[in-house]
């Protein structure tokens, strides 16, 4: 294996910082990974990365200043899924550079962690999702949940989209856990149970999001390697 690929139940639960995490983790280990946000839609930026997300991935990745286009190939300046933003910007959006430029990346380095947008069942482009992606570059994914009410049929739902085009699940991470609160404290184990998918990270709420070190603490990122 050569990679995974982090989704998520829905948008904002936290596949960035999982996904910084990892990569944070490996390289810390000696391991040479990197990550990839292919697609990023969102306000458009005066910076290297139009995409916050792709800076804070590329930040943890070490990245050569030559490499930083192939971490995300693809911006569209509307924050949308990247359907509609195509759409409202009449802007067709390559796949083909896409596929490209993770290529590359798989050639020059080890591990690649890459990043989805949204859910799996969000459209990149007319009848083309983020599973379809996931599924033509091969690799097996790590859903990243809310540990909150809905979460258990949420994260069911996306498991069972994910196996039903023949993309492995190798995990589960339950991010923003209140322990205090016995539901968010054990929905991981039902969803585990139901699912038979291990919970591979379930991380409290950090007061500080980009503290990347931290949240690496709580994902057991050496499953992600056997």
């Amino acid at each position: 294996m050569s990679g995974v690929f982090i989704t998520g139940t829905d948008t904002g639960v936290g596949k960035t910082l999982v996904t910084a995490a990892i990569v944070y983790a490996l390289r810390r280990d000696g391991i040479d990974a990197v990550g990839m946000k292919p697609v990023a839609t969102g306000i458009d930026r005066d910076a290297v990365f139009k995409s916050t997300d792709a800076e804070l991935i590329a930040r943890y990745s070490c990245l050569d200043r030559s490499e930083y286009e192939l971490v995300n190939p693809v911006f569209l300046a509307v924050e949308a899924s990247p359907y509609m933003a195509s759409m409202m910007l009449k802007q067709e959006i390559d796949i083909e550079r896409v596929l490209r430029a993770y290529k590359m990346l798989k050639e020059r380095h080890e591990f690649l962690v890459v990043e989805g947008i949204g859910g799996v069942m969000v459209p990149i482009k007319r009848d083309y999702y983020v599973l379809d992606l996931i599924k033509e570059i091969a690799l097996p994914a790590v859903v990243v949940a809310r540990a909150r009410l809905g979460t258990i049929n949420h994260t069911l739902l996306t498991i069972e989209a994910c196996k039903s085009r023949g993309v492995e699940v190798m995990g589960i991470v339950m991010n923003m856990v209140d322990y205090s609160n016995p539901v968010e404290a054990n929905v991981g184990s039902i969803i585990q149970e139901l699912s038979n998918v291990p919970v591979i990270g379930s991380i409290p709420y950090i007061k500080d999001p980009d503290d990347i070190p931290s949240i690496a603490k709580y994902i057991r990122y050496d499953l992600l390697l056997t």
